[in-house]
């Protein structure tokens, strides 16, 4: 941070010692950078490997830089390159776990004994031929060997590396054939087969390297159905096919692996990665750390809420739940410590806050790019629906935080260490022009490629004039973030490195996607979906609310909580890109089915409405137990319990379970069907709703409240959820009354220092 945004620290005799602490968090906050090494991937790589990765990402960030200023190549050539080059890399630069104790043993003989198996099934039963036999013993065996072969020239496992070969070489043979293969599409080629099935492969183990077990679960169980679905009884019955047929379909084509999800990973999503590194190369980081530490910093609470604002900032141009939870976590949980919050609690708030960064525009997550394809609708609509729910869901997080604070009598930082926002503004305002920029291209009119690649020269273009400036001034040497064109190298590798987690995730879900499409299971389970709501579910729910909701509504109703549990289900240990293309495949339909019965075409804010459902629940399980990715990265640094982590962030983020049926209810809140009277008064009521709810969840305002009053304050709340002005305006009058008795009888109270309720 630069002098001119900070107050000087007190002289030292009558420093207090909070405020030294405090200034040292504040400094150690403002120098930290979340585009330091990646998770997961090996720390000790020797100079060799570190050029050759070195390399291989800047090939892939300068092929990526070219397509987008000359254009994209066909379709499974950019896909191709795309993916070969992020295998290499993965086995580069993510370890295979080596099976230490005694389950894990037995877990990786498992697999590799059912892995055998197969095979001797296959050959025995002669339903695979040699050329897609060999190559899967090839791969297994190095596999194996990668875990238990003690060869490593240079630090690297030597079956790595053949894996990091084998795997660039599956991509660029269809990027050099690629005539060859278009030319020769439907017919069954040995040689691309067993090209075919070392990609298919090597994309699983790649999952499991960067991802976890759970996405390769499901796409080797999606991958087995495609086979043997002949011999399932109902709905899943299909004709079934051979595994040469399945092999082409999934990876020789742009249906399986370089289908849709693949081709946004290889367009808009590496670009908009490549322009959130130069972002923060240029000191957007820093610069949003401060505004976040002087608008926040000092209020109550304010550690928290700087965690908040800043886990939001952050999100808009890294989108990744775990890597922002991870990054400022190691601060700002700390900070938060530190000030009196527990640690299951400082965790969940860094959580909470975090998986928010998937929804908070411009860049969200690398699902919201998909959406693009599936939706048709343009980018720019995409990022204005998003921008209410992302509010609401910050502002409600604001909420619990605040009334948490109050009660555990936690206060904010002292004002005197914290920057000046005024100042802040005036020093370093011109970091937000490439933000500015970037909406101002979309708005005109412009594709996602074509502003994201001008946002990425408006960024380098702002910092060397900002250099000329201050080399003007002679304030040359004291200036920070000076991009230089070793840092500007430094960041494309890095967008490479960063976009690996995605490339993996976006080739496995084609593999589903693309079986899905195969047998057609999609229509199959979406018609399910809305069965089992019309059949079961709706009649239920109209009984327990004695036929006060109107049949449709309540179809609506049981559909949505449906789908919400099947994405929250996927979300145990698949990530959020996986999540949406499965649900935007399975259930997204059947909510459009609902709303829209006997339309030939869905409308826009139909659209909005079914992929922004699934997608704020693909992201939300992020943080839901049992598997609660963010949470665990929290507890991780906290030392806190995982799952009480994870607790506490469903309770501080319980808006993010409420926003979008609000805005299937209300679509106007996706700016859809409005007006600037309706939609300021549908965004009014909304927020003052999630501020109900809030004090619900919490149970205090200026005093502790009674569980009846807290039930009360919720219906309250949750009455303004809908848009009709009787049910605003019944929610209204009841809060007032709750709320302004509480301010009126809690005058002059006591903080209640009692232990927040979810922390054990």
């Amino acid at each position: 941070m630069t002098s001119d945004s900070r107050p000087a620290a007190p002289p030292g005799e009558g420093a207090d010692f909070g405020d030294i602490e405090a200034q040292k968090e504040v400094a150690e906050l403002e120098q930290y950078n979340v585009a330091a090494e990646t998770a997961g991937t090996r720390r000790d790589l020797r100079p060799l490997w570190r050029w050759v990765v070195f390399g291989v990402g800047l090939a892939l960030s300068l092929f990526h830089l070219y397509t987008g200023y000359f254009g994209t190549l066909p379709g499974l050539q950019q896909r191709s390159f795309h993916l070969a080059l992020g295998l290499g890399m993965v086995f580069l630069l993510y370890p295979s776990t080596r099976q230490e104790t005694r389950p894990q043993r037995w877990y990786g003989l498992s697999l590799a004994a059912g892995g055998i198996g197969i095979i001797v099934y296959t050959i025995v039963e002669g339903i695979a031929e040699w050329y897609v036999l060999a190559p899967a013993v090839a791969v297994l065996a190095l596999v194996q060997a990668a875990r238990y072969v003690p060869l490593r020239p240079l630090g690297i496992p030597a079956a790595d590396v053949v894996l990091a070969v084998l795997g660039a070489g599956s991509g660029l043979y269809l990027f050099v054939n690629y005539e060859d293969v278009v030319s020769t599409q439907g017919i069954i080629d040995p040689a691309q087969v067993a090209v075919g099935t070392v990609g298919i492969l090597l994309v699983l183990v790649a999952a499991q390297r960067t991802l976890g077990p759970a996405l390769v679960v499901l796409s080797g169980l999606m991958v087995a159905y495609a086979f043997y679905g002949r011999w399932l009884p109902g709905f899943l019955h299909h004709s079934g096919y051979t595994i040469d047929r399945i092999v082409v379909e999934l990876f020789v084509g742009t249906e399986g692996v370089f289908g849709t999800p693949l081709g946004i990973s290889s367009t808009f999503i590496f670009l908009f990665l490549i322009f959130a590194a130069m972002l923060t190369r240029t000191g957007m980081e820093r610069f949003f750390t401060d505004l976040a530490l002087g608008l926040t910093g000092g209020a109550t609470g304010g550690t928290a809420k700087v965690g908040i604002v800043t886990s939001a900032f952050s999100g808009t141009i890294t989108g990744s739940s775990v890597a922002n939870t991870v990054s400022n976590g190691a601060f700002t949980i700390p900070m938060m410590k530190r000030s009196g919050y527990p640690a299951n609690y400082a965790g969940a708030v860094e959580a909470a806050s975090s998986t928010g960064g998937q929804i908070a525009p411009p860049i969200m997550g690398a699902a919201a790019f998909i959406m693009i394809e599936f939706t048709g609708i343009p980018y720019l609509q995409i990022l204005q629906a998003a921008i209410i729910p992302a509010v609401l869901f910050f502002v409600a997080q604001f909420v619990v935080v605040h009334y948490d604070a109050k009660r555990l009598g936690i206060r904010g930082m002292p004002r005197g260490v914290l920057p000046n926002v005024r100042l802040l503004m005036a020093t370093r305002g011109y970091l937000l022009v490439p933000i500015i920029g970037l909406f101002t291209l979309l708005s005109m009119g412009y594709s996602p490629i074509f502003s994201a690649m001008g946002a990425i020269g408006l960024t380098v273009a702002v910092n060397l004039l900002t250099q000329i400036v201050m080399f003007a001034l002679r304030r040359w040497h004291g200036m920070e973030d000076r991009l230089t064109l070793w840092s500007l190298l430094d960041g494309l590798v890095d967008a490479a490195r960063v976009a690996l987690p995605i490339i993996v995730a976006c080739a496995a879900a084609g593999m589903i996607a693309g079986v899905i499409t195969l047998t057609g299971l999609g229509q199959k389970l979406s018609d399910g979906l809305v069965g089992v709501a019309e059949s079961v579910l709706a009649p239920a729910l109209q009984v327990v609310t004695f036929d006060l909701m109107a049949p449709n509504t309540t179809l609506l109703l049981c559909t949505l909580v449906l789908t919400m549990v099947a994405c929250l289900i996927l979300g145990i240990g698949v990530p959020t890109t996986a999540n949406y293309v499965i649900t935007a495949t399975l259930a997204a339909p059947a909510i459009m089915a609902i709303l829209e019965p006997d339309a030939a075409q869905n409308t826009v804010a139909v659209l909005l409405m079914a992929h922004m459902f699934v997608y704020y629940f693909g992201v939300m399980a992020d943080i839901t137990p049992p598997v609660c990715l963010a949470a665990y990265a929290a507890s991780g640094i906290s030392g806190g319990n995982p799952i009480m982590t994870g607790v506490n962030a469903v309770r501080i983020a319980v808006s993010g379970f409420l926003v979008p049926y609000m805005f299937v209810f209300s679509p106007q809140l996706l700016l859809q069907d409005v007006t600037w009277l309706s939609g300021i008064g549908v965004v009014a009521t909304a927020l003052l709703g999630v501020w109900l709810v809030g004090i619900a969840v919490v149970g205090y305002v200026r005093t502790g409240l009674h569980w009846s009053l807290r039930l009360v304050v919720g219906a309250a709340g949750l009455a303004m959820v809908n848009a009709g002005w009787e049910s605003d305006v019944a929610g209204l009058l009841v809060a007032a009354a709750v709320v302004g008795w509480q301010y009126w009888t809690g005058r002059g109270a006591p903080s209640d220092t009692r232990e927040v309720p979810a922390v054990p």
